[in-house]
């Protein structure tokens, strides 16, 4: 009989978070900032002394959202903040790697945030209406460091994010920092989100 592969990791808290199973009771937040700290965005193709992190991608997602939506409840700034939060455990892919492996990732990503959202009192599935404005706000910090720390030309920016209005970006800026800094700030607007729902 063939060993079956090891399909969970050890996290820094002591949790052992089954992949393919995750539940709620294995997930914390420390483990998510601390993981998403170390994941650089773009694989790592930035300017800068510090890569760009998905810790600081994710607060800045929150922040355009809160601009976007100002009405929105803390239940769903809090969604903003979290929807990469599966990255901690499986990495931020590119779009065209994601692409070239196909559905299984998709599939891995929706039980890892399902989990996740239900441990932070969030619905496992996000209303459709939600899920689009936090994707409207990721494209414009995609657009965002893109343009100002991953290379790319305007023109070819606003191609794949759509270009954004300049009042959604106005104030904000896409810092490059050390990963302390960005789990400190991410775990402390988490628990700012979590005491306003």
């Amino acid at each position: 009989m063939a060993k079956q592969a090891r399909a969970w990791q050890r996290m820094l808290s002591g949790r052992r978070l089954d992949l393919l199973d995750p539940t709620p009771f294995d997930i914390e937040v420390e483990d998510i900032a601390h993981g998403l700290a170390f994941v650089a965005r773009w694989n790592g193709q930035t300017l800068g002394d510090w890569p760009y992190s998905v810790a600081e991608h994710s607060l800045l997602v929150e922040a355009i959202f809160a601009r976007m939506a100002p009405e929105a409840p803390a239940k769903w700034r809090l969604a903003a903040l979290l929807h990469d939060a599966p990255e901690y455990v499986i990495g931020d892919m590119i779009s065209p790697v994601k692409a070239a492996i196909g559905p299984d990732y998709g599939e891995l990503d929706a039980r890892l945030a399902a989990a996740i959202h239900l441990r932070f009192g969030l619905p496992a599935q996000l209303p459709k209406t939600v899920k689009a404005a936090i994707k409207r706000a990721d494209n414009v910090s995609a657009w965002m460091e893109a343009t100002r720390i991953a290379g790319f030309a305007e023109a070819e920016a606003s191609k794949f994010f759509g270009r954004p209005r300049p009042e959604l970006m106005d104030g904000f800026e896409v810092r490059l920092r050390p990963p302390v800094e960005a789990r400190n700030d991410y775990t402390a607007r988490h628990a700012a989100l979590l005491s306003a729902m």
